[in-house]
């Protein structure tokens, strides 16, 4: 059986330029942390709030990690639960798919902002390199299974590949999932096509 490393992606947000000036000043830059497993991605040092919209009963998430580079559009990535806790709909969204997707506030050192969508459960994926996916038989957003070992061993189906040149062999799941199969933070899957 072909074994898939696995990640788990806690809750995590990527801003907009424009929004990280909104939340820490005019020309800011993050603060690299440690590099990610994906080429080119990193923990910033920077942390900011997450706030419901619901006023005056306002619900905050403290302390999200900013995941950088910047991108076009805010993302902020959560679990189903977080979502649940945030009283937003959790919408399962393949990353950067934020159409019709819930807005929240974000609450940063220098302002706070209120994006009108962007929230998103991300779709259990695999990023593989043409390469990597080559030797597993893998092709750009095809979904497969893949089970994990252990006491709680469980079998994710519906799990999106993603390949681009820069990816390494990883499959992320969020928290919940990862709660559900007893993974910390890293494990091991075997792949079903």
């Amino acid at each position: 059986m072909n074994k898939i490393p696995i990640e788990i992606s806690a809750r995590h947000i990527h801003l907009s330029q424009k929004d990280l000036e909104a939340l820490f000043g005019k020309g800011y830059q993050l603060k690299k942390m440690r590099e990610l497993s994906q080429l080119g991605e990193f923990a910033a040092e920077e942390k900011i709030d997450i706030q419901s919209n619901l006023e005056p009963k306002t619900r905050k998430i403290p302390n999200v990690r900013i995941l950088g580079p910047t991108r076009k559009q805010t993302q902020v990535e959560v679990s189903h639960t977080d979502a649940i806790f945030l009283k937003v709909k959790p919408i399962v969204r393949e990353s950067g798919h934020l159409k019709g997707t819930p807005g929240v506030v974000l609450v940063g050192p220098r302002g706070k902002i209120k994006i009108k969508e962007g929230v998103i459960n991300a779709w259990r994926h695999i990023h593989c390199n043409p390469k990597e996916s080559q030797k597993f038989g893998l092709k750009n957003r095809m979904l497969v299974s893949v089970k994990t070992m252990g006491i709680r061993s469980i079998t994710f189906h519906k799990v999106r590949v993603q390949v681009k040149p820069n990816f390494r062999l990883y499959m992320h799941l969020d928290t919940d999932e990862g709660n559900a199969a007893c993974i910390i933070k890293k494990g091991i899957g075997y792949l079903i096509i």
